[in-house]
């Protein structure tokens, strides 16, 4: 029989995964409950609320605040039935914790001896005991407090007074993640001169590997100056590149300096497996490993498990490593479920997949039993995502994240190789669900983005050398762009100010970027990022490898300098026009002086000047006056007045074209080189035009208009015989031509100059 309680407690969480993991509404709903009063926080109601509403309002805050990216919505669709077991076993520890001291103290001892009898014959560690946590950090640091109390047999009673007499030292790889020794030193109270980082292999064997040899001579020296190796953190599977130390002579060292051996990473996994590497398999000879079974098998909220080995168990409740305390042992129970949900072939099966998932995406590293591959651009292999530029690396994950969400790749930091975009199926896997065909996808997408990667790289100092040769450019360095290059029209100020020169600049730039934009290319022209980016400039995108960069950096300085002349030539205009308005009117003010005298007085007077009009006409031509834009200049209106039109000025000049500009084929985009089209389009028109002398060879002679072939009946003889002449001097010239062949050579000549 079923406890009642327990079954209604499975009913609510299967109802309140199912709310929870709906993710089918309406945009008009979330947009109002994304401002609804509701959300607004206030006291609280004095009546409570209802489950229903709660987990309402909890989706609304997981969903409705913010727009969430795709990756994030299909990580919580793959919680999955394993994943229920795990956030059950939450509900069932709160529950559990209730019943009386002496049942609650047998079902956790039952709960935590099977989780960890399971764990160490899944991972190969035999004679193990397992202590269960939240941060995959603590255990590490509960190692080294039992190591600390190992060592230092008056620890327990004069605490840090006996760590004086000689200092421990812990040594963890280079490789390590980041932040890990200063957190253990932080945490065990122990200054940063107790942590040695161990540089990894420079000349032999692989560059993510610790240099054993190394390490070796740096323990004598600290030994000699008498101070404690105490403890040595190997990896596994390093956090970025996966590789796996070389624990077999590792173990050996340790041993020789009566060292604890702690072993951690991606690769303990593969323990689970039939075939297990020789590498791997000698981490079941360590002292400690801590494994991550919630993102190796996709189970949320399970803690982080480190099985150690240890004969004291009073050293291992002292480091707390043990509890007697029955609500400590409980954190095992999600793990309890879950692994009993799973099946021993189900735990296999998971791990086995990440495994093949790596197989499957054509390795470049040299290990292949280490379930992370790291793409190698220098290696020339299918898939190429290591680059030098960092911001390249960063844009080209960002990109495949986006079109495969499933694929989990992301992008990490090498010391030697750089930026690179990691696939760690093994991490990601499990939750995301992914399958073969996201693999597929994966290669297909770098085999996409990945030529063009490259031509953008290998054309990016060209476009530099070509930014800085021309006159009015100016290159801009920004190593977080990861296109083409950054470039800036330079304004000439001609004297100006600082701040009306920043706004010619800006204004120029701007509408520099908007006629770029409008041209017909396949480049992206932009404004560079929305933050840390430089003002004033132009970003050019990723480009192809048939880009012409020289026409590029030519359009890019003539269309800057035609808009800086149109500029100029607006800002000039008002002050041309104003000085020619002051001028028309003194002109004009001139002439009505000289109109007034030539006139007379007495026609001045209204009553007599109209009488002496009618007597005796005075006729006077009309002077205005005309301004010419084009030059500049104030004309007279007599002209107008005579012509009764009026004049059209100054032709302006025409517009200067690009010297690069050159005929395109059809189809042909605008930036894009010809390559052999340019050639089969210069030797058939030297063909044709080779034709065209051979037609003209065989026709007959070419007559004047007005002309025949026979005499003409009102011609004389003596003008018949100047036609003959003519035309037998016209034949001659044309039969002493060239021959087509050798018109031939002379247009291949023509085309290879």
């Amino acid at each position: 029989m079923v406890d009642p309680t327990l079954a209604e407690m499975g009913k609510n969480l299967n109802e309140a995964m199912k709310m929870l993991e709906d993710s089918q509404r309406k945009a008009e709903e979330e947009n109002e409950k994304k401002y609804a009063r509701k959300d607004i926080p206030g006291p609280l109601q004095g009546s409570g609320q209802d489950m229903v509403s709660i987990l309402q309002l909890v989706q609304n805050l997981m969903h409705g605040e913010e727009e969430e990216e795709a990756s994030q919505a299909y990580r919580l669709q793959n919680v999955g039935e394993q994943g229920h077991m795990a956030l059950l076993g939450h509900s069932l520890a709160a529950y559990i914790s209730v019943l009386d001291r002496e049942r609650l103290r047998k079902l956790t001892t039952r709960i935590l001896s099977d989780t960890t009898l399971w764990l160490c014959r899944l991972f190969r560690y035999e004679n193990g005991s397992a202590y269960y946590h939240e941060d995959d950090r603590e255990g590490l640091l509960k190692i080294c407090r039992l190591v600390i109390h190992t060592r230092y047999e008056d620890y327990t009673i004069e605490g840090f007074n006996v760590l004086y007499t000689k200092q421990p030292v812990i040594y963890i790889s280079s490789a390590a993640r980041t932040g890990l020794g200063q957190a253990l030193c932080n945490q065990l109270g122990l200054p940063l001169s107790c942590m040695c980082r161990v540089p990894c292999n420079t000349m032999f064997g692989s560059q993510h590997q610790m240099d054993v040899a190394l390490l070796d001579r740096v323990i004598k020296d600290d030994v000699e100056s008498g101070k404690l190796p105490l403890l040595l953190v190997a990896n596994a599977g390093t956090p970025g590149a996966g590789h796996t130390d070389k624990l077999g002579r590792l173990k050996e060292l340790c041993e020789q300096y009566n060292m604890w051996l702690h072993v951690e990473g991606v690769n303990l996994a593969t323990l689970a497996l039939g075939y297990v590497s020789s590498s791997v398999l000698a981490a079941t000879k360590c002292d400690s490993m801590t494994l991550t079974l919630g993102s190796w098998l996709g189970l949320p909220a399970v803690p982080a498990v480190t099985l150690y080995r240890h004969e004291d168990p009073s050293l291992s409740l002292a480091a707390g490593l043990t509890s007697s305390q029955p609500v400590e042992k409980l954190r095992a129970l999600p793990l309890w479920l879950s692994l009993q949900y799973l099946g021993h072939d189900g735990i296999v099966e998971r791990i086995k997949h990440a495994s093949q998932l790596v197989r499957s995406s054509l390795l470049v590293e040299d290990e292949l039993s280490s379930p992370v591959v790291v793409f190698n651009q220098q290696l020339q292999e299918v898939m190429l995502c290591m680059c030098p530029n960092c911001a390249v690396s960063l844009q080209l994950g960002e990109q495949l994240a986006q079109l495969v969400p499933a694929s989990g790749v992301d992008v990490v930091e090498l010391e030697d190789e750089g930026t690179c975009v990691r696939f760690s199926p093994l991490m990601t896997s499990a939750v995301l669900g992914t399958e073969i065909q996201d693999v597929d996808q994966l290669v297909d997408c770098l085999k996409m983005k990945i030529p063009v990667l490259t031509s953008t790289l290998q054309l990016r100092e060209e476009f530099e050398q070509e930014v800085r040769r021309t006159v009015g450019l100016l290159y801009i360095e920004d190593l977080s762009w990861p296109g083409l290059g950054v470039v800036r029209y330079n304004y000439h100020s001609d004297g100006k100010n600082d701040g009306k020169q920043e706004k010619e600049l800006e204004k120029i730039n701007m509408e520099l970027l908007k006629k770029l934009n409008e041209l017909e290319s396949d480049l992206t022209f932009s404004l560079g990022p929305e933050f840390g980016g430089q003002k004033n400039c132009v970003y050019i995108g990723m480009v192809t490898e048939d880009l012409d960069v020289s026409e590029l950096v030519e359009t890019i300085a003539a269309t800057g300098r035609e808009i800086e002349e149109n500029s100029r030539l607006l800002e000039n205009m008002t002050e041309v026009v104003r000085k020619g308005i002051q001028e028309a009117q003194l002109q004009l003010q001139k002439a009505n002086e000289e109109r007034l005298l030539e006139e007379g007085l007495l026609r001045q007077i209204p009553v007599v000047g109209s009488v002496l009009n009618w007597f005796s006409p005075f006729q006077a031509s009309p002077k205005g006056r005309t301004f010419n834009l084009t030059a500049g200049s104030l004309e007279s209106t007599e002209s107008t007045y005579v012509s009764k039109a009026q004049g059209t000025g100054t032709t302006p000049p025409p517009t200067p074209t690009s010297t690069l500009a050159k005929q395109r084929l059809p189809g042909q985009k605008i930036f894009k080189r010809s390559l052999r089209s340019s050639d089969a389009f210069s030797e058939t028109s030297s063909v044709s035009h080779c034709d065209d002398l051979e037609k003209m060879d065989q026709r007959p002679p070419t007559l004047s208009p007005g002309q025949e072939q026979g005499p003409l009946e009102t011609e004389t003889p003596e003008e018949q015989k100047e036609v003959a002449q003519a035309t037998k001097a016209d034949t001659e010239d044309i039969q002493s031509d060239k021959s087509p062949r050798d018109c031939m050579k002379v247009e291949e000549q023509e085309s290879q100059r």
